[in-house]
């Protein structure tokens, strides 16, 4: 397992869920590290979003609480006054200002933190912290998740730093910054005005290409904290090791949001929607955002039918300028549709094999000019409805 140097981690069973599984975690770093993030933009706001937001736009943060099980959303002055408390317990352990301190909470809507639980286990997650646990943390953010998510990246050079995240997402997964919480840390010395550029064009070419069923969370956040402890040169914006670090951020983001996307509640398949020949990258990004929510087209997915016609009429009421005689579709390398008419049943046949793999590329050509734009999304099956339809049960 990656470790940055500086951080450790930590994981307790406190008992949110009923399960009796790990819900509660902590990531902690030495020394006050940089910090920026991004969240939610439903304007239904959890306690922990509201509470976070301005200690992270100070640019500093040093640990980060998450608990899942519980979203302390829709939970008014109290469910405010619950996750102070969370985040000074975490601070009073620690020895640190309570303002250093990020909290994060995932599950339910409207129902109250179980305090007394949290009062008993809190207090344990500094005398267990260890360097190598972040897969404990991982695990304790999940919810209806079925496999943790944890991605890493190192740089080149003399003085390499690393980058590790890990996240967590399968249902209500849609940002516009899913359920969704990540947290990036990373031992590199970075500008903070540039952490902040390089962790939002990051989320927007990541977090904000992916969908499972078009519904964003009241508790979405991004963090990543930067402690130095590498002692590379501080990195900054319009140089080769900035560039490079916006490089290694996307990718571990990617990877990340990916996992979310493969793991979709009762998602078979994970899709890549491509698309170019738009006439600007706004259109083709309305046109990829068309096809990959689309219901039709996602049951199509999980049906294994190369079925185009959903497939270009998403297309056609995306709102971008489009040419029917100009539209090519393809299902990996086999094209089912050219200069806007169907290529034939046999191309059929040859698109559905395409379609049985769990990994799979929709390419489609507008043939109208530069504009590309790329979504990700997986098949709406019979599973998503009976795990939402169980949610609270």
């Amino acid at each position: 397992m990656t470790t940055v140097k500086g951080f450790s981690f930590a994981a307790r069973a406190a008992g949110i869920r009923k399960s009796g599984r790990l819900d509660l975690g902590l990531i902690f770093s030495r020394q006050p590290a940089r910090s920026a993030g991004v969240f939610t933009t439903n304007k239904v706001q959890a306690a922990p979003v509201l509470l976070t937001a301005p200690r992270v736009a100070d640019g500093l943060c040093q640990a980060v609480l998450v608990n899942s099980g519980n979203a302390n959303a829709c939970t008014g002055e109290a469910g405010l006054q619950d996750a102070l408390s969370c985040g000074r317990m975490v601070a009073d352990r620690l020895g640190i200002d309570e303002r250093l301190v990020a909290v994060s909470s995932t599950g339910v809507i409207g129902h109250p933190l179980p305090m007394p639980l949290l009062e008993k286990a809190i207090p344990e997650l500094p005398g267990a912290l260890s360097e190598d646990a972040v897969a404990d943390v991982a695990t304790a953010m999940m919810t209806t998740d079925s496999f943790s998510k944890i991605s890493s990246r190192q740089s080149s050079g003399d003085r390499p730093y690393t980058l590790l995240g890990v996240a967590k997402g399968a249902g209500m997964i849609h940002p516009n910054m899913a359920t969704m919480l990540a947290f990036v840390v990373t031992d590199a010395c970075v500008d903070r005005a540039f952490l902040r550029q390089a962790l939002h064009q990051a989320v927007e070419n990541s977090f904000n290409i992916i969908t499972v069923d078009r519904d964003t969370s009241t508790n979405d956040m991004v963090l990543i904290m930067a402690n130095g402890e590498a002692q590379s040169p501080e990195i900054v914006a319009d140089t080769s090791a900035g560039r490079e670090f916006a490089v290694l951020l996307r990718e571990v983001l990617l990877d990340l949001a990916k996992m979310i996307v493969r793991d979709g509640e009762g998602a078979t398949k994970l899709v890549h929607v491509k698309v170019d020949g738009a006439v600007d990258s706004s259109d083709a990004r309305r046109v990829a955002y068309s096809v990959a929510t689309s219901n039709l087209v996602k049951t199509a997915f999980f049906g294994e039918d190369a079925n185009w016609g959903r497939i270009i009429a998403a297309v056609g009421y995306s709102g971008a300028q489009v040419d029917p005689d100009n539209i090519t579709i393809c299902f990996g390398d086999v094209p089912v549709v050219q200069g806007g008419l169907g290529t034939g049943p046999e191309r059929e046949e040859e698109a559905t094999a395409v379609l049985k793999q769990a990994e799979f590329a929709v390419h489609i050509d507008l043939g109208l000019g530069d504009g590309r734009a790329e979504y990700y999304t997986s098949d709406l099956t019979y599973d998503y409805v009976k795990i939402n339809a169980d949610y609270r049960t």
